[in-house]
Formats: structure tokens, C-alpha cells, sequence
């Protein structure tokens, strides 16, 4: 075979060639750099929100918040526990009512709350409350 006669195709071919590995190397890095763009978009969302929990749970006011779960039921209803910046609360033979003013109290702070375990036994609810701040 003579490859002086198709000289001018190999050349095409090879440029052809040449071209489509080209074109595939720079889909992959545009696909590369989006997902790398994503990625970092994504850590810093979850950054801001850490920085946000830490001003949050770094705030004074949070456990005189906590500590007003004592108020909503008598004391004889209530056994506390308080180390630092955790809280362990049992209550016991809850109404209702007071169940209903003592979890929205709680779901309404600013708390990571660990252990939230409501039980029923006929009309009276026990509640066993973990968190930390």
C-alpha cells in the first residue's frame, strides 16, 4: 500500500482525531469544574449555617430560656438536672395541657435536643427531655 497517495486524508484524519479528543477533554473539565463549583457552593451554605448555630447557641440569654421550663409545671411534677451547658428534665404525671405548654416551649428553643421521649398512660403523659446548647 502507498501511503504517499492518501497523505492528505491521514493528515485530515489525524486533525480530526485531534479535534475530537480535544472536545472531550473540555467536557470533561467544564463538567469537572461544575460539579467542583457546586461542591464548594454547598460547604460554604453548611459553613454559614454552623457560624449562625454558634452565634446562636453562644447566646446568654439561651439557658435563662431554659431554665423557664422549671416555671411551666409545679415543682413536684418536675426533676432537673443541669451541667454546664446541658439540661436533663423528666416530667412526670403531666396534664394536657401542661404537655402541650411544655413541648412547644421546647421546640421553640434554641437547643439541640438529644432525647425528646413522651409517654401516655391514660390520661397522664411523662416526658423525658435531653439538650444542649
Amino acid at each position: 500500500m502507498n501511503w504517499k497517495i492518501y497523505k492528505n486524508e491521514l493528515i485530515v484524519l489525524g486533525a480530526v482525531l485531534f479535534m475530537l479528543i480535544g472536545f472531550v477533554y473540555k467536557q470533561g473539565q467544564v463538567s469537572s469544574q461544575s460539579d467542583a463549583s457546586s461542591v464548594a457552593k454547598n460547604a460554604l451554605y453548611e459553613l454559614k449555617e454552623v457560624i449562625e448555630l454558634q452565634k446562636v447557641w453562644a447566646d446568654k440569654r439561651t439557658s435563662k430560656k431554659v431554665e423557664k421550663l422549671k416555671t411551666l409545671v409545679p415543682p413536684s411534677k418536675l426533676k432537673w438536672q443541669k451541667r454546664s451547658k446541658k439540661v436533663t428534665a423528666s416530667f412526670s404525671s403531666l396534664s394536657a395541657n401542661e404537655l402541650n405548654k411544655v413541648v412547644s416551649k421546647i421546640l421553640n428553643l434554641a437547643v439541640q435536643i438529644q432525647k425528646l421521649d413522651i409517654t401516655k398512660s391514660g390520661a397522664i403523659y411523662n416526658v423525658e427531655f435531653k439538650c444542649k446548647w
